[in-house]
């Protein structure tokens, strides 16, 4: 079982030796501590997760920086969430094709052809609908 905080609303110069030293100075204990990173850039989002070793100790953490001030702001801990899948945001499952597969490199009537992957022409939802209206 997993005792994950998400700790939130973190100014952007925070580190994972930061959120060390403020454990440590409160006598709490991590596993591990995963400052979420920009993949460009580098720069902090804003956010961590801390993996505490046990429920009691989760608890803790949660209690001690949930709406606890750093500079002009409030931050945020309470337990993560799972990630969520593709199926739980609302995703519909794609249907099978009716017909059988066309020839590699043909192009069906019901397709058309954009970056080499065929594209049905009508959209699936009102976002994609928008989309195909702007490319």
């Amino acid at each position: 079982m997993s005792f994950t905080v998400f700790l939130g609303n973190l100014p952007s110069w925070v580190t994972a030796d930061d959120i060390k030293q403020w454990l440590a100075a409160e006598d709490l204990v991590a596993d591990a501590i995963k400052v979420i990173r920009n993949h460009e850039t580098q720069e902090s989002k804003g956010f961590a997760f801390v993996e505490a070793p046990t429920a009691d100790e989760m608890a803790a953490i949660i209690r001690r920086f949930d709406r606890a001030p750093l500079e002009d702001r409030l931050l945020r801990a309470n337990p993560a969430q799972p990630p969520k899948g593709k199926e739980s945001r609302g995703a519909q499952p794609i249907a099978a094709p009716s017909a059988a597969p066309a020839p590699r490199g043909t192009v069906r009537p019901d397709r058309k052809k954009r970056g080499g992957r065929d594209r049905e022409q009508a959209p699936r939802s009102a976002f994609a609908a928008e989309l195909a209206k702007v490319l």
